[in-house]
């Protein structure tokens, strides 16, 4: 009998250990986490294929390869009515991210302007970048997308009295008109000479920064680079005989004929994203100037560096550490708020596919493709940040 009262306090002992035990406590809790989220996800597929079969709707993407039946104002690729609604989803996962790259793009430019600007010494240009950070900043997207397609283009002429502008272009209420290329034979020496360019730019680069940090000496590898890209591709278009011509839009008497049309949706929600996320990124940029050590500032103005080489090679350079993971969110906003594409009909992977939903009734197939394509935009941007992220960041000796 003394030795199973001796025993029991022991066997407790352990037991206690056990369940205080970090590693086993932890293993427990991830065991059960993982149990719930299984069955959930297992109730709610279950219920969904219960509903769809009690609704009578079949499930799957078979639908895919069905005739979608209607068209599509924008079209970056060929597409007709003729076509499959995989197709249709394609133009509008194209769509997508046409203007979500554009909006990042021109953000990031407005943005730097900006979040520079609020750090002049000229008090104009600093109250102006104020103003224009408070105004957008706290409007919602929606709002700025309704104020320029309907406050603003809708209120161009019509074609008729588009307004003329440089190299053949014009702009009315139907959107921006401009000519379009007509590659003819012996393009190709172009295209060649194009990637020449872009493998001479790269190398430049590299070579440039490498002598740099055994030298010292900086060399004009922009001014350099932008004359490659346009030489190169320039002397190729002479020397295969001038093969490319231009389809200008002409004036007819109720419309333009002729060159290709930016409609006004897609510059509505171009510019709006555009603005609206400049904003934001005028304060990223802004703060992390700020954050650079004001002691950088004084020392590179000690060695007689011109204020905007100061800014431009001392302080930018050291803020993009602190600038770069906050502005990987917005971009990753942008994307998903080109969503609002669907308020003035721009043909996104949204716009697309409710037409498609509408149509088939295959609202879980539909709903499961937006969210791969936003989830798939989303994870290879922050990739591309995160690589870009790891370049910039300070090396250790």
């Amino acid at each position: 009998m003394a030795d199973t009262t001796s025993n029991a306090p022991l066997g407790e002992s352990r037991a206690a250990a056990l369940l205080y035990n970090p590693a086993v406590r932890g293993f427990v809790y991830q065991l059960v986490t993982v149990i719930l989220v299984v069955g959930f996800v297992w109730w709610v597929t279950d219920n969904t294929i219960t509903n769809l079969q009690n609704a009578g709707i079949a499930s799957g993407f078979g639908f895919l390869d069905s005739r979608a039946g209607f068209d599509i104002a924008q079209t970056p690729v060929a597409y007709n009515n003729d076509m499959t609604y995989g197709r249709a989803l394609v133009i509008g996962i194209i769509n997508t991210v046409i203007v979500s790259a554009a909006g990042i793009v021109t953000a990031t430019i407005i943005g730097f302007i900006v979040g520079i600007g609020r750090l002049s010494s000229n008090w104009l240009i600093a109250r102006l970048s104020e103003v224009y950070v408070e105004i957008f900043r706290n409007i919602p997207p929606l709002l700025v997308i309704f104020f320029f397609y309907t406050g603003v283009l809708a209120l161009l002429p019509s074609a008729r009295d588009s307004i003329a502008l440089p190299l053949d272009i014009y702009l009315n209420n139907r959107g921006l008109a401009f000519p379009t290329p007509i590659f003819g034979p012996g393009s190709w020496l172009m295209g060649a000479a194009l990637v020449a360019a872009i493998v001479a730019v790269v190398a430049l680069a590299v070579w440039s920064k490498r002598r740099q940090m055994a030298t010292g000496q900086q060399f004009p590898t922009i001014r350099v680079s932008i004359a490659i890209l346009i030489l190169l591709p320039l002397i190729a278009y002479f020397v295969s005989g001038m093969p490319v011509t231009f389809d200008i839009p002409v004036k007819g008497r109720f419309n333009l004929a002729g060159g290709a049309v930016i409609g006004p949706e897609f510059m509505s929600l171009y510019l709006a994203l555009s603005l609206y996320t400049a904003a934001f990124m005028a304060e990223i940029i802004r703060g992390g100037i700020l954050g650079v050590a004001k002691g950088q500032t004084e020392a590179a103005g000690a060695l007689g560096l011109h204020p905007r080489k100061v800014t431009r090679l001392v302080v930018v350079p050291q803020a993009m550490r602190i600038i770069i993971p906050p502005m990987t969110s917005e971009y990753l906003s942008l994307t998903k708020n080109s969503s609002l594409a669907v308020a003035i009909g721009y043909a996104d992977i949204v716009a697309v596919g409710k037409t498609v939903l509408n149509q088939t009734g295959q609202a879980v197939e539909v709903v499961t493709i937006w969210m791969i394509i936003y989830l798939t935009l989303s994870i290879l941007t922050s990739i591309f940040m995160n690589w870009f992220n790891a370049k910039m960041a300070l090396v250790e000796r």
